[in-house]
């Protein structure tokens, strides 16, 4: 994948400070009465994201789920510790004693967190690896004061504001939802429905696993995971667009991510991965 760190990689430049402008309201004075006021942005900052050995990721939540359920941090399929799940391969309930390491507000480690399992990875359709901790989000909230990240049950829309915040690189990125791409295809694999963002989110490798989150509502709305480096067609770090008739698209130089609002149909009681709730999409082993 191209946002895989590789031994002996060299580190692009550093990343220019970006901040994202407010906008502002020009007119002859008072607002009318209907005017909704503007959604004040939230702060976004590394409070719940996690850095892995090879990747980034992220303490996630979802709609449903309690404080008392074990936690789940999601990185990507690609990042996974026995390497990257084949092109129609599914894990599921595998042990695992991966661990993380917790970052604060300010990018500095908290804690070391530990996995029991694998709940589910596939990097097929999406790229994601979803892994059940021995802790639970009330346990981590009381020890370290940090709060898990929650997912957004709702498909993002073009030109949202967003960042991609890195814990492996401890960076935060910002840009905009460009669009989407019917399906994305690299090499062996093939992702549908994948966020593309507009240029300046420039990530590089150890930026994958990263939560795409929404600038506005705070909620994570996609999680990072690729991009064309050298302007190849559908090669290994070289990912294509491909739409509905089959036309290919080839963008050097843009970046993409996987949208994760179809997880949360897909984790019922107790955070437990089930496959077979209405509405779950993701695919089976």
């Amino acid at each position: 994948m191209a946002l895989q760190p590789l031994a002996g990689r060299p580190l692009l430049g550093a990343l220019s400070a970006l901040t994202l402008a407010g906008a502002a309201l020009v007119g002859t004075g008072v607002a009318p009465a209907s005017a909704a006021p503007a959604a004040k942005p939230k702060a976004v900052d590394f409070a719940g994201t996690v850095a892995l050995s090879n990747c980034s990721g992220s303490l996630v939540r979802m709609p449903g789920s309690a404080d008392t359920d074990p936690a789940l941090v999601m990185t990507n399929g690609h990042c996974l510790e026995t390497g990257m799940p084949g092109a129609g391969e599914v894990i599921t309930d595998r042990a695992s004693s991966r661990t993380f390491s917790l970052l604060n507000s300010t990018a500095g480690k908290v804690a070391t967190l530990r996995a029991t399992k694998i709940s589910y990875a596939t990097m097929t359709d999406t790229d994601v690896t979803l892994y059940e901790l021995n802790t639970t989000y009330a346990q981590i909230k009381q020890r370290y004061n940090i709060s898990a990240l929650s997912l957004s049950p709702d498909h993002p829309t073009a030109g949202t504001a967003i960042k991609v915040v890195s814990g492996y690189w401890k960076r935060i990125y910002s840009c905009n939802v460009d669009g989407f791409a019917y399906r994305l295809r690299e090499g062996d694999w093939t992702w549908k429905d994948s966020l593309r963002y507009t240029s300046s989110c420039n990530v590089i490798g150890g930026t994958s696993g990263s939560p795409v989150v929404d600038a506005t509502t705070g909620k994570v709305v996609a999680i990072n995971n690729t991009g064309n480096e050298s302007g190849e067609r559908c090669t290994m770090n070289n990912p294509c667009e491909v739409d509905e008739n089959g036309q290919v698209t080839v963008r050097q130089g843009i970046n993409y991510a996987q949208q994760t609002y179809g997880i949360t149909k897909c984790v019922g009681t107790g955070n437990k991965i089930d496959l077979g709730l209405p509405g779950c999409t993701l695919p089976k082993p």
